[in-house]
């Protein structure tokens, strides 16, 4: 059929197709932003990849904590972790290097009730691994409290340490303090056991390595050297939050000489694990793993997996050391290597975000994907509403054929168009509603154009004429 302008409607050309993969990929576009917007967040959050270096303060050369950071040095290596362990004077050094930024020390043996004020900011205890049981040996009559020692030589320990800090404090508690009567020395360790023997003082503060059973037991033994009872250790513990109430066992010494002949109480403060708070929560683990091999086993002390504990005094027990203690390591780290659990747990904190937002995008993917389709369809649609409407008014015959030419100009657009073949239907089902306006503007014109010619000819159209057949006024039918 030719239209009027003597062109043929354009032929067909649409390109039928198994998937639009334009049309899919466009689909795709909004999931694949909120996957990009997903990914950078989980980035920024993510925690950092564990560093391969850890510093520790530990003591001096020789001491317990000292050997018990090699141990831990040896236990950490196996996990590919190099830690550096430094010297120092004691708990005091250890805490403030800990307090320092500058320091670049990670983590270190603090004893508690060594913070001269309030815990710094930014660190945190990862347990407590050992008692630091305060040993008193003296001369003189059985004294049963620590006011009697007022007037005496006493070694409370070096400056720094630990021990000189609870030797003042718990001094202090009963009247003795540094300027009066009471000559307090600075002598610690071998050199305060000497000075006792010798008579040199007439009491020696020990704790840590100074206090371990063997010396005790070798002075406990020693003529005229007495081991002092702490009758009053229960009210010590509730006045000074960081000791705690401990028994040296009777038989201690000696099984079968029954050395102590009774058990001897004492009062211990506890030596925590302390951490900066940027601690990576894997090297938490590590490092809790560490104390309890190497600080878990039975002594005269403690029982077998007494130590690392939860118990926070000076320093708040860091989050990842609750979860640890709670519910030990995660179920990748037990599971895995310690560096491919550490990345598979950084990935997690990408592939789990991505799964929550996907899956429910995804199944938006098929409705994006048939809109974006059906769209093209449905716009050649309101094109076709606005060209009929149009047909519908009073226009010329020159509107009537700029109609037409607009027509086959969306005939041919949509003739041109790229549909995926589960859509062929809606498109012939468009091409034959053009067909039906089409076919409605030829017979108007075709009609108009039939009256053109009729009055041309001189005459009128007989469909007009009063009389004519089937008009108003034509005669009823006559019958036989």
């Amino acid at each position: 059929m030719k239209s009027s302008s003597g062109r043929k409607p354009p032929r067909l050309v649409a390109r039928f197709v198994a998937i639009s993969w334009r049309d899919l990929a466009v689909s795709f576009g909004p999931i694949v932003l909120i996957a990009a917007v997903a990914i950078w967040v989980a980035v920024r959050l993510i925690q950092p990849a564990p560093p391969h270096t850890l510093t520790i303060t530990a003591g001096p050369e020789g001491s317990s904590f000292w050997n018990a950071a090699q141990k831990y040095k040896t236990i950490l290596a196996r996990n590919g972790i190099t830690l550096n362990v430094l010297t120092s004077e004691g708990s005091a050094q250890n805490l403030m290097r800990l307090a320092n930024p500058d320091s670049k020390v990670d983590v270190g043996f603090v004893q508690d009730g060594v913070a001269p004020g309030p815990v710094p900011d930014g660190l945190m205890s990862l347990g407590s691994v050992a008692y630091v049981p305060l040993a008193i040996f003296y001369h003189g009559r059985t004294a049963t409290r620590l006011s009697e020692f007022k007037g005496l030589r006493l070694a409370i320990g070096a400056e720094g340490s630990g021990t000189r800090e609870l030797a003042l404090a718990l001094l202090k508690a009963n009247g003795i303090e540094p300027g009066g009567p009471t000559t307090l020395l600075p002598l610690s360790g071998d050199d305060a056991a000497q000075a006792l023997v010798s008579g040199q003082i007439d009491a020696a503060f020990l704790t840590g390595d100074s206090a371990q059973p063997p010396v005790m037991g070798k002075l406990y033994r020693t003529p005229n050297v007495q081991f002092y009872n702490f009758t009053q250790a229960e009210a010590y513990a509730r006045r000074f939050p960081y000791l705690t109430e401990i028994h040296l066992p009777m038989g201690a010494f000696d099984l079968g000489k029954n050395l102590p002949p009774a058990p001897i109480q004492m009062v211990a403060p506890t030596e925590e694990l302390v951490a900066r708070d940027s601690l990576h929560p894997a090297l938490s683990d590590l490092l809790i793993e560490a104390a309890r091999e190497v600080h878990g086993r039975a002594n005269v002390m403690q029982r077998a997996g007494e130590f690392p504990a939860p118990l926070a005094h000076d320093f708040p027990i860091s989050d990842d050391a609750a979860r640890y203690y709670k519910s030990g390591k995660s179920f990748l780290y037990r599971i895995l290597p310690f560096w491919i659990a550490s990345l598979a747990d950084r990935l997690l904190v990408v592939v789990v975000p991505l799964i929550v937002l996907l899956v429910p995008a995804l199944r938006l993917v098929p409705a994006l994907y048939a809109w974006r389709v059906k769209s093209r369809i449905y716009r050649w649609y309101g094109a076709l509403i606005a060209l009929e409407r149009g047909a519908l008014n009073d226009t010329s015959p020159e509107e009537r054929q700029q109609l037409i030419e607009k027509l086959d100009e969306i005939e041919g657009s949509v003739n041109g168009l790229k549909m995926p073949l589960a859509y062929a239907d809606q498109f012939y089902v468009l091409r034959e509603h053009i067909g039906f306006v089409r076919q409605r503007l030829t017979l108007q014109q075709e009609h108009e154009a039939a009256q053109e010619a009729a009055r041309a000819s001189g005459g009128e159209d007989d469909s007009d004429a009063p009389g004519a057949s089937g008009g108003p006024s034509a005669a009823p039918p006559q019958t036989a």
